[in-house]
């Protein structure tokens, strides 16, 4: 059987799921280590961990340095975009991130800024007003580091692609993952030349999301989960294209060796990369994971980055 590899670049792992804690209640034990250990066997070689606020990336940061496979991100999603004022110095904060985001790098485990950008669906969290001001102030992060953006766009195309082109300069590439807009939406952000655009199960929901993604140019995407959120679920339309299933069990009869009914991780990634295959009829599910690999690398991996396959994506060649 070819050898699939793949890069799951958005893994919640600071979330209370993986620790056991399901709505405050302890159901079982951390289990971070069985987790890791299905996606190793599943062909994922590395993993991001995502950063939230900059205490949740601090946690992503200290889970990263426990295997050399994790790398994370440091930055403010939009909806916890208040902490900047709340901190009471938003300018110390933004420091305080920097910092951290310099560290990181220097421990070879930060690979992007992120996640930011806009959510208007949960303006109950933080106002749009919020959001867009921290957002641009989070370019500044990119530019300091020389780190490419790990990117949130919900409902809120205009005002997300306003600031991305004001900003254009301003970092080295990016992803907007977990894609769910239109195909509009999905061709402005093609438009940046240094955009990809991240696939994961709520990308593949319904028939629309499937014709969206089909025209997603292979070279222009990455796949994640978005773990423990945004699984391929047996509703959704993207289903008839899965082929790989691994057997899971509620919470309360909670097995190391079984997924948890419900609960989204980085194996399931495979499932991801299946259906986007047969949503696009591609045969050749091993070149189309070559593909999806190396444009992670291009934006997060540039030194490890396949020179030959670098070609192939830059000049549309076969390698020699």
């Amino acid at each position: 059987m070819a050898t699939i590899r793949m890069i799951d670049i958005a893994v919640n792992f600071t979330d209370g799921m993986f620790k056991g804690i399901y709505n405050g209640k302890q159901c079982h034990v951390s289990d971070i280590s069985a987790v890791l250990s299905r996606a190793w066997s599943a062909g994922v070689d590395r993993i991001i961990v995502t950063g939230g606020s900059l205490e949740e990336s601090k946690k992503a940061l200290a889970i990263a340095e426990t295997d050399g496979r994790l790398f994370c991100t440091v930055g403010v999603h939009p909806t916890r975009c208040k902490e900047f004022e709340e901190s009471g110095d938003p300018e110390k904060h933004f420091r305080a991130l920097l910092s951290l985001a310099q560290e990181g790098i220097e421990k070879g485990k930060v690979v992007a800024i992120g996640e930011c950008g806009l959510d208007y669906d949960r303006l109950h969290f933080c106002p749009a007003d919020i959001q867009k001001k921290y957002f641009e102030k989070q370019f500044e992060l990119a530019y300091a580091t020389k780190l490419p953006m790990f990117l949130h766009m919900r409902a809120a195309a205009d005002d997300f692609c306003e600031i991305v082109e004001r900003n254009e300069d301003r970092f080295t590439g990016g992803v907007t993952h977990s894609f769910t807009d239109s195909a509009e939406d999905r061709d402005k952000l093609l438009s940046f030349k240094n955009m990809y655009i991240g696939v994961n199960g709520c990308s593949l929901r319904t028939s629309e999301n499937l014709d969206v993604v089909r025209d997603i140019p292979p070279e222009r995407m990455m796949i994640e989960t978005d773990s423990p959120y945004c699984e391929v679920r047996s509703t959704h339309a993207g289903i008839k294209f899965v082929k790989s299933v691994w057997p899971s069990k509620k919470k309360e009869k909670y097995d190391q060796e079984s997924l948890v009914k419900g609960r989204n991780e980085p194996c399931l990634v495979r499932q991801v990369l299946e259906v986007v295959a047969g949503c696009k009829g591609i045969i050749d599910i091993e070149q189309l994971s070559k593909t999806l690999y190396n444009n992670t690398c291009r934006v997060f991996f540039p030194q490890d980055l396949d020179s030959a396959a670098d070609d192939l994506l830059a000049g549309g060649r076969d390698p020699q």
